[in-house]
């Protein structure tokens, strides 16, 4: 198929399967054979790569199919999709999106509201996320910026156990900014995550943690055996401007 068939072929609605082409869809009279074990075969016959996979109870799929001749090799497929699909799976529940959450606080913040916004903090280092610190200044208060200053290195002190200042304070027009890192990366604040959640289980339920975490894994086996849909991923999530960041 051409590219401009395929092309066409797209908006009438069809589409391009990505997954490799095994046993009788090969179209070629010839293949680099690899065998089971991943010796070498050679160059041979699509008749005969066919009769050597049926010989081994396996099937013939074609692993680079622009090569010249066209490489394939002898594998019980049904295995390694399985397997594959474990595996992507395996990726996404460890894999880390770095997260910068923002919270917004004013120059004379109320001490209630100050340890408010302070617990957020705490929560989102914990998480393993960046957080990016606001002092909004208003009418007077923009001519005493040492006000904002203060009030984020008072923060930053505060915090000091889970996080560090990862970009000190600058003024920004009216508002002043500084950027906390976490600590703790967020795969392991992740991994800890699912830790207390299997103990919290296993104390309701009165069994052992371990007993806990073997139930997902075999509803995980269950489901990797249906064709996961792609996941796109994700480099960094956009800013948070949840309910939280609200002026105090």
């Amino acid at each position: 198929m051409s590219v401009r068939q395929a092309v066409a072929w797209c908006y009438r609605g069809g589409s391009i399967s990505a997954e490799p082409r095994i046993n009788e869809r090969i179209r070629v009279p010839e293949v680099r054979l690899v065998g089971p074990s991943g010796e070498q075969v050679g160059i041979v016959p699509l008749a005969k790569a066919l009769e050597l996979a049926q010989e081994y109870d396996l099937d013939l799929v074609e692993v680079a199919a622009n090569a010249r001749p066209p490489v394939c090799k002898l594998m019980d497929y049904g295995k390694f999709k399985y397997e594959s699909a474990m595996k992507a799976r395996e990726a996404r529940k460890n894999q880390a999106h770095t997260v910068i959450k923002e919270m917004k606080l004013r120059p004379k913040i109320d001490p209630h509201d100050y340890d408010t916004k302070k617990g957020h903090v705490v929560r989102f280092l914990k998480q393993g996320d960046k957080v990016k610190i606001t002092i909004m200044f208003r009418g007077r208060e923009q001519s005493r910026p040492e006000l904002g200053y203060r009030l984020l290195q008072r923060l930053a002190e505060d915090v000091q156990e889970l996080g560090f200042i990862e970009s000190n304070p600058k003024q920004d027009g009216r508002n002043m900014i500084m950027v906390l890192g976490p600590h703790k990366k967020k795969t392991e604040a992740m991994a800890e995550a699912r830790e207390a959640q299997a103990a919290r289980k296993a104390e309701r339920q009165g069994i052992s943690p371990d007993a806990v975490e073997a139930e997902p894994a075999e509803a995980e086996a269950v489901e990797a055996e249906a064709p996961a849909a792609e996941e796109a991923p994700v480099e960094q999530a956009p800013v948070d401007t949840s309910a939280e960041n609200a002026e105090a």
